[in-house]
């Protein structure tokens, strides 16, 4: 049962989905980058409403099933592109901060062999703003299941 209704305080939250916009808005990061690491930190953080959120607006976007299937042990296939696995392995770090070294110095040369400054910031906001959606409808029980990705003429 939800606990409390996120609509009705979408006015306390809306800097927080003014981040989420201007950082697709950007266009810096791809598509299927950014729908793959809202896929996985969602993934870790055990958040049913945004696992159906994403995975329904990664497939109206055009991503496959299998890359959505294999996405929790990304590092045993070669589905994903060097960026795509730089990236999830950058919010992974970024999302798991009790691991030994989060966001390591050696991630971060990686990830600066594929990503401008620009995009690595990208990144990180990224993955803070799933995390923090994905926090606040864990703690309200919002239920998954019944999200509806807009059509392609509703999309921008």
């Amino acid at each position: 049962m939800t606990r409390f209704s996120l609509q009705r305080h979408y006015p306390s939250m809306q800097p927080l989905i003014d981040l989420g916009k201007s950082i697709h808005d950007a266009g810096r990061l791809e598509q299927p980058l950014i729908l793959l690491v809202l896929m996985r930190v969602s993934q870790i953080n055990g958040c049913a409403f945004c696992l159906d959120m994403h995975s329904k607006d990664a497939r109206a976007a055009g991503e496959t099933e299998q890359r959505l299937y294999l996405l929790p042990a990304w590092r045993e296939t070669k589905l994903y592109s060097e960026r795509e696995q730089v990236a999830l392995q950058w919010a992974e770090e970024l999302t798991e901060l009790a691991g030994a070294e989060p966001v390591s110095d050696a991630l971060y040369d990686k990830a600066t062999k594929v990503f401008s400054e620009a995009e690595i910031v990208d990144l990180t906001l990224l993955t803070v703003t799933i995390n923090s959606w994905n926090r606040i409808n864990v703690a309200a029980r919002t239920i998954g299941g019944n999200y509806r990705a807009p059509t392609k003429a509703a999309a921008h």
